[in-house]
């Protein structure tokens, strides 16, 4: 029984850290403290030049720095973490422009993480964009 508190525990550690960086625009802190080297991520959807699944923290940064480089943030807001076992779930919406069309847009993003080991080892992200 002590693993099992120790894992939510330490499950729980990162989540709460998670969410509060995030709130705080420390969204590349999150990825240098908690993201495993070899960690997975799956978006909804991808390109040829932005891949739906990508491996290793380095692509990871690649595809954060992407996306801060060409969104204008008006509004982010993080809800929970909601924890279940070695998994957690966050709730992002965001109010963006995106720089290279000056479209506004509204999202809601949740968020599914899996830790092993104190790390997030994948991520995977469902999204609700109104309009699209």
């Amino acid at each position: 029984m002590t693993g099992t508190a120790t894992t939510q525990t330490s499950v729980a550690a990162v989540a709460t850290q998670l969410v509060a960086l995030c709130r705080t625009g420390g969204n590349m802190e999150v990825i240098d403290r908690f993201y495993s080297p070899d960690i997975v991520s799956i978006e909804s959807a991808g390109s040829e030049e932005m891949p739906a699944e990508m491996h290793g923290i380095d692509s990871i940064r690649g595809k954060n720095s992407w996306w801060m480089e060409n969104n204008e943030i008006h509004s982010a807001a993080a809800t929970g973490p909601f924890i279940h076992g070695e998994q957690f779930a966050v709730k992002f919406d965001y109010d963006t422009t995106f720089k290279p069309t000056g479209q506004r847009s509204m999202m809601t993003e949740m968020a599914l993480y899996d830790v092993a080991n104190g790390k997030i080892v994948r991520e995977q992200f469902f999204y609700n964009m109104p309009g699209k």
